[in-house]
């Protein structure tokens, strides 16, 4: 399957295994190390074919990421969980696309997000309370669950709604995966 957007990696290795999944044309970042030829690659890209950013879930990745949304608005982003990124052997401190397996790849690319700036929805910061994603003990593992289920990356309580609102998430989309989380969590 040949994905048509350009994909925004930060390294060779992440092209390799990206190119294992899938047929895919990357541009590489080298890590945190983005420049203004780089951001220009990416800018020229998204006209011509489109963008998917898809960094590591860790803070270069997610710096990167910002990077990026300043200088190139409107790109589409995928995300890992930092559970998808581990190596099997465990190594110390490694995280990265490149140690994620085939399947999760494709599922990643599969579920891409566009950034607005003024995202409307209809979730509210009462939701959030509603729901024990904020203000109460477990949020914390509440927002790693919906981060994950709605694969729009780790998200602090002060960051939930404006990446809710960033991604465009549906009010009934919200509710529904909450639903079950809570369900499982009762289980």
């Amino acid at each position: 399957m040949k994905v048509k957007e350009i994909i925004v990696v930060e390294g060779k290795d992440d092209t390799a295994k990206l190119k294992q999944a899938l047929d895919v044309d990357t541009i590489e970042t080298n890590g945190s190390a983005i420049n203004k030829d780089i951001l220009e690659q990416i800018a020229h890209a998204k006209n011509k074919r489109g963008v998917i950013v898809f960094t590591d879930p860790d803070y270069p990745g997610q710096r990167i990421r910002q990077i990026i949304n300043q200088h190139v608005p409107g790109c589409k982003h995928a995300f890992l969980t930092k559970e998808e990124a581990i190596p099997e052997r465990k190594q110390p401190k490694s995280l990265g696309i490149e140690h994620a397996s085939l399947n999760v790849l494709r599922e990643a690319l599969g579920q891409v997000y566009e950034l607005t700036e003024n995202g409307e929805t209809e979730i509210t910061k009462s939701d959030l309370f509603r729901f024990g994603l904020i203000g109460g003990s477990g949020s914390r593992e509440r927002r790693k669950k919906l981060g994950e289920q709605l694969r729009i990356g780790q998200i602090n309580g002060k960051q939930l709604l404006k990446r809710l609102q960033m991604f465009q998430i549906a009010k009934d989309e919200f509710e529904q995966v909450m639903e079950q989380i809570i369900q499982e969590e009762r289980a």
